[in-house]
């Protein structure tokens, strides 16, 4: 796997050089999508992007844990829990590129 990772930076950088805003529109541009797709989450709507996945939140219940080096039984407290499920275009892309490595 790759050791790289792409930041916000990165698309700021990519948005830059395809569209043609200034380093500055771009880098707000990308902080305001991210702060949409953020705001819409926490609202507990589902941020779907056609072709990549889609974000979503989910309510998990309590439930007893425990702890791994002493064995003991932990309460885990209800939580909200942000989850992604890849579209299946993403997984295929995914895969392709596992098989060309």
């Amino acid at each position: 796997m790759s050791e790289t990772t792409l930041t916000r930076m990165d698309l700021a950088e990519a948005v830059y050089k395809e569209v043609g805003l200034s380093r500055n529109e771009s880098a707000e541009l990308v902080e305001d999508v991210l702060t949409h797709m953020s705001d819409a989450l926490v609202r507990g709507e589902q941020v779907k992007l056609s072709s990549f996945g889609t974000f979503s939140v989910r309510d998990k219940s309590a439930r007893v844990g425990r702890n791994p080096k002493t064995g003991e039984e932990v309460p885990i407290e209800p939580r909200r829990v942000l989850t992604f499920r890849p579209s299946h275009l993403m997984k295929d892309r995914v895969d392709v590129g596992n098989k060309g490595g």
